[in-house]
């Protein structure tokens, strides 16, 4: 195991100083509404899908048995778009990107690459609307869906939370229901689809990209002196009910449990980008041996809710043809949206971050970095003709 600190050679190890990301220019689609964006090549639009899989599946005991999928995409850049914030409309958390009114995306190119956006624990598509956005104002169209019994929207449940494997599920259901949707799947090159995940959502693009997980490696390393933060997520406070992840599982669980090893690789996806993945520890050196298709991590140097050693440090180390970005200062909510100002005082610990650290500058430096990994990944090749 690659233990903090200490360099990698099985993986392209670059830091950033905070020196560097202070001075770095704002990447395409990243401004803020009072911020001019010279350098975007679209508008962003917005949509909404509510994806009922035509197949019976585990909906891991949440309320709302839908896929409820955001949909960002390029729009023309004549459109105006409204400035917005995210969350509760009585009490908004985020600063959300200006959207514009836009019924398709823009008629500039026929077919856009897609990205697919897995969310962290108890989070939301929304939670990553700064990265969202700033890919589909440089042309890409991104869907991400809110997992059930593991998001913001409703009550969390302990499947939600434990079943992590059917996540992989959820992203391929989407994709099948984006690829056949009248307005998107004409728009879309088949042939250059990613797939981009923040926390367990890391983990969840993983699973896509053919990695397998080791359920019991991990329980056993929770049960050990070495066990540490990422073995009982602060989200979990707030399960139904409350009940605990360490209770028995149920038959229900035990049958998707049997099935945790299973491979879940979507040979649709080309690339992905896994952002401060957790459970690392459920990853061992046989898990990514099935792992062909290009992969880039990031995570933050102060991140004590995926500790980087036991999480992406450890999953770089099992992928020497990955790239890793560590962000110095950065914590694991710091890939988060930017807070308004009242929810600051509000949410400290999703809002705040370390001393000298200026979240926007993280986001700047993830989004520049994501946007050269996938422009490379799914690059056109000379005498490639757009997938139908």
């Amino acid at each position: 195991m690659i233990r903090s600190g200490e360099a990698t050679p099985a993986a392209r190890l670059v830091t950033w100083s905070l020196a560097l990301l202070a001075t770095l220019g704002t990447p395409a689609g990243a401004a803020r509404a009072d911020t001019p964006d010279a350098a975007a090549q679209y508008h962003v639009g917005e949509a909404q899908r509510a994806v009922v899989p035509p197949v019976t599946r585990n909906w891991r005991g949440a309320k709302t048995e839908r896929l409820v999928t955001t949909i960002w995409y390029p729009a023309d850049p004549n459109l105006p778009e409204a400035p917005r914030q995210l969350g509760d409309p009585a009490w908004p958390i985020f600063l959300g990107h200006p959207v514009a009114q836009a019924s398709a995306p823009s008629a500039a190119q026929a077919r856009y690459p897609l990205i697919l956006l897995s969310h962290g624990t108890g989070g939301t598509a929304a939670d990553l609307d700064w990265l969202a956005a700033a890919l589909a104002a440089q042309g890409y169209i991104v869907v991400g869906v809110n997992h059930p019994g593991n998001n913001a929207l409703e009550p969390l449940t302990r499947e939600g939370f434990l079943l992590w494997w059917e996540r992989a599920t959820d992203m391929s259901e989407v994709l099948d229901a984006t690829l056949a949707d009248p307005v998107f799947g004409p728009r879309i090159d088949q042939a250059r689809i990613g797939a981009l995940g923040f926390s367990l959502g890391g983990y969840t693009v993983l699973e896509l990209a053919g990695a397998r997980t080791h359920l019991q490696a991990f329980e056993a390393f929770c049960r050990s002196p070495q066990a540490d933060a990422i073995c009982l997520p602060p989200e979990s406070k707030k399960l139904t009910g409350g009940a605990t992840l360490n209770a028995a599982p149920t038959p229900a669980m035990m049958e998707s449990m049997a099935h945790s090893g299973d491979a879940y690789r979507d040979p649709r996806i080309k690339a992905v980008f896994a952002i401060a993945p957790a459970l690392g520890e459920a990853f061992d050196t046989t898990s990514f041996a099935d792992v062909s298709i290009p992969v880039a991590l990031a995570a933050g140097t102060a991140d004590t809710t995926a500790p980087p050693a036991t999480n992406v440090q450890r999953i770089a180390g099992f992928l020497p043809q990955a790239s890793l970005l560590m962000l110095p200062g950065a914590a694991h909510y710091t890939f988060l949206d930017v807070c308004l100002p009242a929810a600051v005082q509000r949410l400290p610990a999703v809002c705040e971050d370390g001393p000298g650290v200026d979240r926007e500058a993280v986001h700047n430096a993830t989004v520049a970095r994501v946007l050269t990994f996938f422009d490379a990944a799914l690059a056109v090749k000379p005498g490639d003709v757009a997938a139908k």
